[in-house]
């Protein structure tokens, strides 16, 4: 008898709903099946462990219509997928995150550890 395939939820962080909800409609598509995938386990094509915030910590990388957008998500805190950051890259450094949006990412996993404990 085959396995039953578990899913984990996917939370999201009040403000990076919102500001996931600013992506364009067919990138929201995209970063959502992402976000399915590692729901159901996996790791998409995308996504990519996100440097100096240990294991578990995630980001989808899109590069869409000539803009690039980022997801980070948690994979380490509770049962669910926690969607902690979604930005639109406007960086002038090349691939590197910006340094603002590391700090923000940072302080969001901090205060998200905080109440779920």
């Amino acid at each position: 008898m085959a396995k039953a395939r578990t899913t984990r939820p996917i939370s999201w962080l009040k403000a990076a709903l919102k500001d996931f909800g600013k992506f364009p409609a067919d990138a929201q598509a995209i970063c959502l099946t992402a976000l399915t995938i590692a729901a159901e386990g996996g790791k998409a094509d995308i996504a990519k462990p996100l440097q100096g915030f240990g294991s578990g910590v995630m980001e989808i990388a899109l590069s869409f219509d000539g803009s690039a957008y980022r997801v980070v998500y948690a994979l380490q805190i509770e049962d669910d997928v926690w969607v902690v950051h979604a930005f639109q890259k406007k960086s002038t450094q090349g691939i590197k995150t910006p340094q603002r949006e590391l700090e923000r990412i940072k302080e969001r996993l901090k205060r998200l550890k905080e109440v779920l404990k």
